[in-house]
């Protein structure tokens, strides 16, 4: 332990990458399925069916769309390329295709401690700039958080990167040229996550403030560069119009503002003083505010993002993510510094003290749990369970009369892009004659699916007027996590999925 400390002193730099990537490794293997819906549906989903040559939920015009879904085809587009990429060097098993993918995202997720580390040496010492570093690697949701397909995290590094070159000093002798570097590097995180643009916009704004508006213009032609260059083609192509799913995006969100969860304006200011453990997420947020006179710009990019997600109805928490490692990075900073520059008596540094005790205690009894959460673990085991069979299913049901509608089946991991009939108590068993009695024998679902225990006996018994021979195979149950999860709050849909096999004569 002693070697590994001295190595950490001598090498800091290097030792919280390793540790981050560690960490992180723990995560690609062990915390599979997803988060989400969005990081599963709206990119694994969606690219592995255009991979295998068919579409899964009417996204493209050949489909039956009739105008951009909104989702920028940048993020999508590279997953579609590895696909591609695996399956040609024979890689076709999803678990396995998502280890790697998994793998890409942690290795990727290291920018995020690396540039981290640059902002906070470059603001203080680089004792502390380890400190930020460490903060960064280990942080109990970010490993996690990291190996997941969410645009509002993969953007993060991108961001980070694109701070840092506009940190650099005035009379650094390509200034210009680290200018135009940030505004590439921000317009590919723009391109992955279109509401970035806010951060950038701050980011923007705090230059034009201090009056350096070539900087500021620079900024904003690396990001248009890329944005251009990412957008207009591919939307052109596609829909016969650039910078189609922008447009799209931007309707759709004003358009839904109250349609999907509404929380009040400190709804984020709670979340990441949860997020961040108090009361150390307290100092962070602190430390933060102290930062915009000397750091400006930055403050700006974190400012005017999380003012406008706070004014926004539409709060779900996925949305603040993107902001939280920069809360982090440059709240230890600004609070360092008040800190050091303050008369402060024995018993707050020892209020102090005794904080970071509490902080490092819950997050490294959180760390293991939430690194290896198999998330959404019954409803991807349970395709799973049925990919060794796949050729033999025409098509499956999901059942789950307990709530409205039955949960989508993610059939990445089926390996089959087969017809998913959705049956909850809204309108009940009806919808399932209705299906059967119209869909051809080609089309007859072998499988169902019924989610969750509640009223088992009674929903299996229910189904057998209507599908008469279907015989019990196995249970599949949610992970650890998912089931706390659960009784924490039944709104997340994590139960024990039972399948059966459905028998024609």
């Amino acid at each position: 332990m002693n070697s590994l400390y001295k190595y950490y002193e001598a090498h800091p730099l290097r030792a919280v990458l390793i540790l981050g990537f560690l960490i992180r490794l723990v995560s690609v293997i062990f915390s599979k399925g997803f988060g989400m819906h969005d990081d599963h549906f709206l990119v694994i989903e969606a690219t592995g069916a255009w991979v295998d040559g068919t579409e899964y939920d009417q996204w493209l015009p050949g489909s039956g769309a009739v105008k951009p879904d909104g989702h920028s085809f940048f993020y999508s587009g590279l997953h579609f390329l590895f696909f591609h990429f695996l399956k040609f060097i024979g890689i076709t098993d999803p678990q396995v295709m998502m280890f790697f993918v998994r793998l890409v995202h942690a290795i990727l997720s290291l920018g995020v401690i690396y540039f981290g580390f640059k902002i906070a040496q470059k603001l203080g010492s680089l004792k502390d700039a380890s400190f930020v570093g460490l903060l960064l690697a280990v942080i109990w949701f970010l490993p996690f958080m990291s190996v997941r397909n969410l645009i509002e995290v993969v953007c993060i590094p991108f961001l980070m990167a694109g701070v840092w070159f506009t940190m650099q000093d005035i009379k650094h002798p390509r200034i210009n040229s680290c200018f135009y570097l940030a505004g590439l590097l921000l317009g590919i995180g723009f391109c992955i996550r279109f509401q970035s643009v806010l951060f950038i916009g701050g980011l923007g704004l705090g230059f034009l403030i201090l009056g350096r508006i070539k900087h500021a213009f620079l900024i904003g032609l690396g990001v248009l560069s890329i944005f251009i260059l990412t957008q207009a083609p591919m939307d052109y192509y596609i829909w016969g119009y650039p910078f189609a799913q922008f447009i799209e995006y931007v309707l759709y969100n004003i358009e839904n503002a109250t349609t999907y969860i509404i929380g009040p304006w400190y709804n984020y200011l709670l979340l990441i003083s949860g997020v961040l453990i108090p009361p150390i997420s307290i100092m962070l947020f602190f430390g933060w505010l102290k930062t915009w006179r000397s750091q400006l710009p930055a403050f700006l990019a974190v400012f005017v993002f999380l003012a406008f997600h706070s004014y926004f109805p539409n709060k779900q928490e996925r949305f603040i993510l993107p902001i939280v490692p920069f809360i982090i990075t440059f709240g230890y900073m600004g609070w360092v510094s008040w800190v050091n520059n303050k008369n402060i008596n024995s018993g707050f540094r020892n209020f102090i003290k005794y904080s970071w005790v509490f902080f490092w205690t819950l997050n490294i009894i959180l760390l293991p749990f939430i690194s290896t959460m198999y998330s959404k673990r019954a409803r991807v085991e349970s395709m799973t369970y049925l990919y060794p069979v796949k050729s033999e299913i025409r098509s499956i049901i999901t059942e789950d009369m307990n709530r409205d509608i039955a949960f989508r089946a993610p059939r990445f991991y089926l390996g089959s892009w087969v017809q998913n009939f959705r049956i909850g108590n809204e309108p009940g068993l009806d919808s399932l004659r209705y299906i059967l009695n119209r869909i051809p024998t080609d089309s007859l679902p072998d499988y169902i699916l019924f989610v969750g225990e509640i009223n088992i006996e009674e929903r299996v018994k229910a189904v057998e007027p209507i599908l008469p021979n279907i015989e019990y195979v196995t249970t599949i149950s949610p992970g650890f996590i998912d089931k706390v999860l659960y009784w924490l709050n039944p709104r997340n849909k994590n139960d024990e999925i039972y399948i059966y096999r459905i028998l024609y004569n």
